[in-house]
């Protein structure tokens, strides 16, 4: 990351780096609401100025006090997705159900291992609405303020695009890191399950539930990956003409044709054309098994139901798509139901992990979501939120979540019909990201990465 190579030389302060980014919020990001505003990003939920100056500061003090062991993001800002604890500070889940919340009293395990790094917290970035969808539409996508940046870590996705912030800490639950990343531009990291923990996250449903960093690179989201696991990640591509030699990489039927935007299929050509110049093998294959239509819901709606039941007595001030999602949870899933769709997962994550060893693949290579950026549903336009746009969007990515299987979201150029983003994303084994995130790092050198025009 150049921010943190300059601020290690000394040509850059982290107070300098954050008030300079402060200032971009307040003159890029807008006003600050849960319904949002057509004419803003309104990434941020809120900024925390005062004590992201104080903790610049002290990271400033460390750095100069011991330069040779300091951490590699020590000074670095980073916004946190508002499910994510604070100590001092409330977490919202961008909800009028939880806008009068007492302020966290301990740090989440993620921001308490980015914090004792010296990270410096910006503030907190809208969700779709505790997580719950996949558009989250009070956030304007930097590409086209009329659009929708995806969710659930919408906030996240856009403020990295509109460089208000060089990282962020997003949640995955059915691709809620890579499908932002997708429509707008950048790239992220879902990490095999578990690999980071959730304690202190305000969760959709835990058996799903991942953390994931986003940044406008790879690299820069596995340098963010490594500060929350402590491994060590490659952080650049791989040199020669063919660093991708000796990789196999899966093309499957997964994807159909006439279900995704030509935008977004000539981004997957795109993304597999480079792969076959830097050396892969490219392998089309039938496709593990697919889960059955109602699995994901299943667990989704069980434990969701138990997490809001704390909620019950203000129903009226859940967004209405969330609302609907909970009165529908009324009439089950049962004890029952839930473990046999527990079951029915553990079959489909050992299917796809012996397919994955009996293919001898390293990776598969599939666009993230199906579509460019949808109009988003604001106050002020006419668009409706439509379920089935939510389901579109994570139709490729949930997937993944239900594996357990670790996946890289990266751009993959800009439609030539849109002018919109189109984004592929690469999927290993279990536990792969340490051979992973190379294949991603070569393949982002020749794809590039752009950023919105109007930024």
């Amino acid at each position: 990351m150049r921010l943190a190579a300059a601020l290690r030389r000394r040509e850059l302060s982290s107070v300098e780096l954050t008030r300079a980014l402060l200032d971009r919020i307040e003159r890029l990001d807008g006003a600050r609401s849960f319904d949002g505003n057509p004419h803003h990003i309104n990434a941020f939920v809120r900024v925390d100025a005062e004590d992201a100056l104080a903790a610049a500061a002290a990271a400033d003090r460390r750095r100069a006090a011991d330069p040779d062991n300091t951490p590699p993001l020590c000074g670095i800002p980073v916004a946190l997705k508002d499910l994510i604890a604070v100590a001092g500070r409330s977490v919202t889940a961008s909800s009028a159900v939880l806008a009068d919340a007492p302020p966290a009293d301990r740090d989440s395990d993620v921001w308490a291992t980015l914090r004792a790094q010296g990270m410096v917290h910006l503030g907190h970035v809208h969700t779709h609405e505790f997580a719950a969808g996949g558009t989250t539409d009070q956030v304007g996508n930097p590409w086209d303020l009329a659009r929708s940046a995806g969710g659930s870590s919408g906030g996240s996705a856009a403020a990295v695009a509109a460089r208000l912030v060089p990282l962020s800490v997003g949640t995955d639950t059915m691709g809620s890191v890579r499908i932002p990343a997708a429509l707008t531009g950048t790239s992220a990291i879902k990490p095999t399950q578990g690999a980071i923990s959730t304690r202190g996250v305000i969760p959709l449903a835990p058996s799903l539930d991942d953390i994931g960093p986003m940044a406008r690179t790879v690299a820069d989201a596995a340098l963010l990956l490594g500060a929350l696991t402590g491994m060590d990640y490659p952080l650049t591509p791989r040199a020669g003409r063919r660093p991708l030699a000796g990789t196999r990489i899966a093309v499957t039927h997964r994807v159909a044709a006439d279900r995704c935007d030509p935008d977004v299929l000539d981004g997957g050509q795109t993304a597999v054309q480079a792969a076959l110049r830097l050396g892969a093998e490219i392998v089309e294959l039938e496709p593990g098994p697919a889960p059955d239509a109602a699995l994901a819901g299943t667990l989704i709606r069980y434990e969701m139901a138990a997490h809001h039941r704390a909620y019950r007595s203000r129903r009226d001030h859940y967004r209405p798509m969330v609302r609907d999602q909970l009165d529908a949870i009324g009439i089950g899933p049962t004890r029952e139901e839930y473990e046999a769709a527990r079951d029915r997962r553990r079959s489909l994550r050992q299917a796809w992990e012996g397919w994955f060893a009996e293919h001898d693949v390293d990776a598969v290579l599939e666009p993230t979501v199906v579509m460019t950026a949808p109009l988003r549903a604001v106050p002020g336009s006419s668009v409706q939120d439509d379920p089935v746009v939510h389901q579109h969007l994570s139709e490729y990515p949930a997937l993944w979540n239900l594996t357990g299987q670790p996946a890289i979201a990266l751009p993959a150029g800009l439609g030539s019909r849109t002018g919109l983003p189109a984004g592929v994303s690469l999927t290993g084994s279990r536990n792969s990201e340490t051979s992973l995130v190379p294949i991603a790092l070569d393949l982002q050198a020749v794809l590039g990465v752009a950023g919105p025009p109007f930024i």
